[in-house]
């Protein structure tokens, strides 16, 4: 199911710049020494499960906020997809293409074969390091927010 091996917690999380929205690019980089960073990991824009799964996470993005922690959804969508999700579902976190497929690779959730990622989600702390990790088995269960905001409230 995984292109890579899986990344371990407490590993530094691999870099990317990808395209958000305005075809801005967004840097993981951007955030170190500043703020937590969560990756929201989804197959498909305009996918049921995806339709739902995001808009969850917006209806906590405050309680994410006050953790010091910036969400940024991930899809292999073209930026100009993302962007029409995103204003569709009244999302306020950016979506950022993966085009390339190659940050889905890094993360070891891209499924080849379907040529998207799984569904999953990591916690980047202020180092830049790997500090939880939930990868869906199926495409369908969407990860914990719960457990998220758990672990970021962990966090130094």
């Amino acid at each position: 199911m995984q292109a890579t091996a899986p990344l371990e917690i407490g590993q530094m999380a691999p870099e990317f710049r990808l395209k958000g929205p305005g075809g801005q690019f967004v840097a993981l980089s951007e955030y170190r020494g500043r703020k937590n960073v969560v990756l929201v990991f989804y197959p498909l824009a305009f996918s049921a499960v995806c339709s739902h799964q995001l808009p969850a996470i917006e209806k906590e993005i405050a309680r994410f906020e006050k953790l010091d922690a910036v969400v940024l959804g991930i899809s292999v969508d073209s930026h100009y997809s993302n962007t029409a999700f995103a204003e569709r579902l009244k999302i306020s976190f950016p979506l950022l293409s993966d085009f390339k497929r190659e940050t889905s690779a890094a993360y070891g959730v891209l499924l080849e074969e379907s040529g998207h990622s799984g569904r999953a989600t990591f916690v980047v702390d202020k180092q830049g390091k790997l500090a939880y990790k939930d990868v869906s088995p199926v495409l369908a269960e969407i990860p914990s927010n719960e457990r998220v905001l758990g672990a970021l409230a962990g966090l130094p």
